[in-house]
């Protein structure tokens, strides 16, 4: 009809698509004007572990193999306004009501895992920021600077090419991620396309060089829990099962998936001994609604591998202990 137009949906589409790019570019460069060179340039260093604001305003951060070092200083309001913008990207708010922000950072900072709160959980804000590993360290790396001993690491390297399953057990910033990294590292060299390994994680922390992974990640928003990941990898023709962390009732779909036709599989898991690491993961099943899982577990869980922090270790932490279970 005349004096009609007609809209472009496509364009319209890249219109939002556009402007959400640019907001999110600025977002970033709020961040990194808040953050400084300085915080900045941790995220580009592949030995970077861990960036921690303290609530008497230090920066600490923690590099693999070197410790811990103060890095500089975050006044309170900076730091405020980094959690209001970390809130932002998360598509929530931080406030009295909600004095807690959690998840993963953006792609600028390596997707890194976010953890912060403000008073009055904290006298002054603080944050925890976890890198991802950007640099694999081998099990051959982990015996050169004496965290694991020649016979633990053949222990190990045996346990990995016999199929068993490996549970990496360790307190906070032990280093068990890490750990399973250079144990997948050794799974990699080991495998060709006829053993598929598929990862499932929260955050993207685990990598794996094998040829033939597939990489899952979880996402609450959509109602995606591990469980229901770990069910979903099942379809997807899996070698080995790999779980960044076991946290809550997910333990025991992971354990029935070890223990049918899926051997050689990882997982992390805090604890302070093999022992409790066991018990821990018991627990953990009976969050399912289902009673003790001890028979279940001395069948699926063939080695347990302990990681400890150790101050008076050159590299600041040690394998403390690895239990074996019976052969499968």
């Amino acid at each position: 009809m005349a004096g009609m137009t007609m809209s472009n949906p496509v364009a319209g589409i890249h219109s939002i698509d556009k402007a959400r790019a640019e907001s999110h570019s600025r977002l970033v460069e709020q961040m990194r004007r808040i953050l400084g060179e300085t915080i900045c340039a941790v995220f580009e260093d592949p030995q970077a572990v861990e960036i921690m604001l303290n609530d008497d305003g230090r920066v600490l951060v923690e590099r693999h193999g070197e410790g811990i070092t103060e890095l500089t200083r975050m006044p309170p309001q900076k730091a405020l306004n980094f959690l209001a913008l970390m809130a932002d990207y998360r598509q929530t708010v931080v406030g009295r009501e909600r004095p807690i922000v959690e998840g993963a950072m953006p792609p600028e900072f390596r997707r890194s895992r976010f953890a912060g709160c403000i008073p009055s959980l904290t006298p002054m804000p603080t944050f925890s920021i976890r890198l991802p590993t950007t640099k694999i360290f081998s099990l051959d790396d982990y015996e050169r600077v004496g965290i694991l001993t020649s016979e633990q690491k053949a222990r190990l390297v045996a346990a990995i090419e016999q199929r068993r399953n490996i549970l990496v057990s360790g307190g906070t910033g032990s280093g068990k991620t890490t750990l399973l990294n250079a144990l997948s590292d050794h799974i990699a060299t080991i495998s060709g396309l006829d053993q598929r390994v598929v990862i499932i994680e929260d955050t993207r922390e685990v990598v794996c060089q094998a040829p033939n992974t597939v990489q899952m990640l979880t996402d609450l928003d959509a109602g995606i829990d591990m469980t229901r990941l770990l069910k979903l990898t099942l379809r997807y023709r899996p070698d080995r099962i790999l779980v960044g962390e076991v946290r809550d009732g997910a333990a025991l779909a992971l354990l029935k998936a070890w223990n049918t036709g899926h051997p050689g599989g990882l997982a992390t898991l805090h604890a302070n001994s093999p022992e409790a690491a066991l018990i821990r993961l018991d627990q953990l099943c009976q969050e399912a609604g289902v009673p003790s899982q001890r028979d279940l577990i001395q069948e699926a869980v063939n080695v347990v591998v302990q990681i400890a922090r150790d101050a008076s270790h050159p590299a600041g932490r040690r394998i403390t202990a690895i239990w074996e279970g019976g052969e499968r």
